[in-house]
């Protein structure tokens, strides 16, 4: 039986190899996409049969079908030629997202003609995008992050009839979201996003059509008009983000129909008028981001019924009302809550401290008051804390101490009148460990800085702008490890800039430690302005390093020390009392982006070594008592005759002021000067000669003229006769007299 069967399975084994063996054409046309590719890391060459190449996949004819070969460094061009990937055709499936490919679409879309998914994604293609897509067959086409541009025909979608995803974000596609995309495709299309790009227009009025779509996300373009009212009957709607568009009008109150909405996001639009009361409907709803609005009224009590809550934004609008009359003890899933910039009052709600989820809370510049609570000790997983409006400086300063997770703390417009907690009544102060970034902005309370700041080990960024602080800045700051930025702007602090602050090991040398990943903040960081917000990093890291000290009284010199600050971007020390000479050291600061040092008492010329500050963008010394000719540069050269005014012997480029003929005049002396030990004694050369011509010209000649001398010699002897008469005349005459 065993000389039978043995045969039999040979001969089976053979079939399948010859089933599954590789199409020689197919297999010439992956090694010259290979070719193609200035970086290839495939290794295809090691076996005959493709189909046991990595990230191919055949079927039982020896067909490729898949080619998946992401994250795989691969760069070049992707179609050149229809010798490579266009004679793929029996290919459903092609992934070569997140290589660095270039090229365009054109001659692949008329090839692959059985494409199911097809993934492009962060690559390099550019072009426009092909009359039609490549399939009838195609589910998933996702495009996004790459460099396509123009319109999206509007034939683009007609054979779209098994499609489900299509994903165009992040590249810089223009004109209008085609009105029929969900006439045209397919009824089961669940994904459309189009964000990130330079789309403009309304928003199709028609996306009732697409009666299976969960996620619409069109933001960061250039959409204007309202929401269509048809987008309330697309019932599967889970998302709908339209961020940082022009949409205006009210959101209305069919919102409610949308029950399996999860993610809701128009923020940094024109929306205006009142939130739907019905919001409570949307019990799915995880995320809500309504800043940067106009939306006005009253937050809907409703709201507080959607327990599956996770976000809330509702930063920067004209909401209002008693904040404290919310109930957020059922939102328990609750992690972020952002009302800043409203006018909503009250004091802080006591049912926030049942949200024991919460990571960021931001209620600043309102109009809420009162003190911090110990019970906000109960928030474990606290990481950033935003108010404004507080009393009881030290109060609230032992209570957050204690709060383990706090890496943010931004107080602002608080504490006014109040005393700076000084060391006495932080006597045992150990808190703080993991705090990061501290700003208390503008709360206007007095007193000295305290050492206790020195403590903070883990500090990056120190904010005390706008208060009243008087006497020195302690030089026990300068051994902070992480401090890089240190803003102490408009306050009274006195003394001098103190040398132990040009130490910092932040900004002297690059942290020889791993950076840490985790420094992205909970809340995006902007000023309140009402419109064009300027946005903060989001992460620590990113923030420029800084010594910001304008607006005090500190006087004497800039210590020389200050070239050691090597890494530091910005650095200004306007409006104080700084005399003496600009350093030269501070030449030594090449990355230095930012340097005032205007309204003080400098004086001196401007060192002619900050021309090589090649990052200069912004350098102001206006209105001091600096002298002499401006450095040329390329940076200096280019900027406003402002910067420079207020200081009259000051002359050259970019003044109106010319100083050639005194910078002439200074070399002249100074070649005089320099020249002095070199030059021939021509005065008293000629004060000899001519004594020597005067005395033997007279004397010589009676010395060898006998006759002259007798002559001589009788002619004063003669003189001095006569004046012995006269004076003798003179004398009794006076006498008589």
């Amino acid at each position: 039986m065993a000389h039978i069967f043995l045969p039999i399975l040979l001969f089976s084994s053979i079939i399948s190899t010859n089933i599954h063996a590789c199409n020689q054409i197919e297999r010439n046309s992956l090694l010259s996409f290979t070719l193609t590719l200035s970086s290839s890391p495939l290794n295809w060459t090691s076996s005959v049969n493709c189909c046991q190449w990595k990230g191919i996949t055949c079927n039982q004819d020896g067909w490729v079908t898949h080619l998946l070969l992401p994250s795989k460094e691969l760069k070049g061009g992707i179609f050149p030629s229809s010798s490579s990937l266009g004679n793929l055709t029996h290919l459903t499936h092609l992934n070569l997202s997140h290589n660095s490919l270039c090229g365009s679409l054109t001659e692949l879309f008329l090839s692959l003609n059985r494409l199911e998914i097809l993934d492009l994604s962060y690559n390099l293609l550019s072009g426009e995008l092909p009359l039609y897509l490549p399939s009838s067959n195609i589910q998933k086409l996702d495009l996004s992050s790459n460099h396509f541009h123009g319109a999206i025909p509007s034939s683009f979608f007609q054979k779209a009839w098994s499609l489900t995803s299509f994903n165009v974000s992040n590249n810089t596609l223009s004109g209008s979201i085609p009105s029929s995309i969900c006439l045209q495709s397919s009824h089961l299309i669940k994904v459309l996003d189009f964000s990130s790009n330079e789309f403009s227009g309304n928003i199709s009025g028609r996306l009732r059509e697409c009666s299976e779509l969960q996620n619409f996300r069109a933001g960061n373009n250039n959409l204007s008009g309202l929401l269509p009212k048809d987008i309330y009957n697309a019932t599967k709607l889970e998302e709908i983000s339209l961020p940082s568009n022009s949409l205006y009008g009210a959101i209305n109150d069919r919102i409610a129909n949308l029950t399996n909405l999860k993610i809701l996001d128009l923020s940094f639009n024109q929306l205006s008028g009142v939130l739907p009361h019905h919001f409570g409907k949307l019990s799915k709803l995880k995320l809500i981001a309504l800043d940067y609005n106009n939306l006005e009224g009253s937050l809907p009590l409703s709201l507080m019924n959607c327990t599956n809550l996770i976000e809330m934004h509702m930063a920067a609008n004209n909401l209002e009302g008693d904040i404290s009359t919310l109930n957020f003890s059922k939102l328990s899933q609750l992690s972020k809550l952002d009302l800043l910039r409203n006018q909503f009052i009250g004091t802080l709600p006591i049912s926030l401290y049942s949200c024991r989820s919460l990571k960021a809370i931001r209620l600043s510049a309102n109009q809420i008051e009162g003190q911090i609570q110990p019970e906000i000790l109960s928030l474990k997983s606290l990481s950033l804390l935003s108010l404004g409006g507080l009393t009881n400086v030290t109060g609230a300063m032992k209570i957050l101490m204690r709060c383990k997770s706090l890496q943010t703390l931004l107080l602002s417009y608080s504490f006014k009148g109040e005393e700076m907690p000084a060391d006495g009544g932080m006597v045992d102060f150990d808190g703080f460990q993991n705090l990061r970034f501290l700003s208390l902005y503008y709360c206007e309370f007095t007193g000295q800085m305290p050492l206790w700041l020195s403590k903070l080990k883990n500090l990056e960024i120190l904010i005390l702008k706008g208060s009243r602080i008087t006497g020195p800045i302690p030089s026990s700051l300068g051994t902070l490890p992480k401090l890089f930025c240190i803003s102490l702007a408009d306050n009274l602090i006195s003394g001098e800039f103190p040398k132990e602050l040009c130490g910092l090991p932040r900004l002297v040398h690059e942290p020889t430690a791993a950076p840490v990943v985790d420094d992205y903040l909970e809340l995006p960081i902007f000023t309140a302005a009402d419109q064009n917000p300027i946005f903060y990093p989001h992460r620590l890291s990113n923030f420029a390093p800084t010594i910001d000290l304008s607006l005090n009284h500190i006087n004497g010199r800039i210590p020389s020390e200050i070239g050691q600050m090597r890494l530091l971007h910005n650095l200004d020390l306007s409006i104080n009392n700084f005399s003496g000479n600009i350093p030269d050291e501070i030449s030594n600061l090449k990355n230095l982006e930012n340097l005032s040092l205007s309204i003080n008492h400098l004086s001196g010329q401007i060192p002619s070594s900050l021309a090589s500050l090649s990052f200069l963008k912004s350098f102001n010394v206006s209105y001091n008592d600096l002298e002499g000719p401006i450095p040329t540069s390329t940076q200096l050269q280019t900027l406003n005759a402002s910067e420079f005014k207020g200081n009259p012997k000051l002359c050259g480029s970019p003044l109106p002021n010319e100083c050639l003929n005194k910078s002439i005049d200074i070399d002249n002396k100074n070649y005089l000067v320099l020249d002095n030990e070199h030059q021939i004694p021509w005065f008293y050369i000629f004060v000899v000669l001519g004594f020597i011509v005067g005395f033997w010209g007279v004397c010589g000649s009676l010395i060898i003229k006998k006759t002259w001398r007798y002559a001589y010699f009788q002619f004063v002897d003669n003189i001095q006769d006569r004046l012995y008469v006269m004076m003798t005349v003179h004398m009794r005459r006076r006498l008589r007299g």
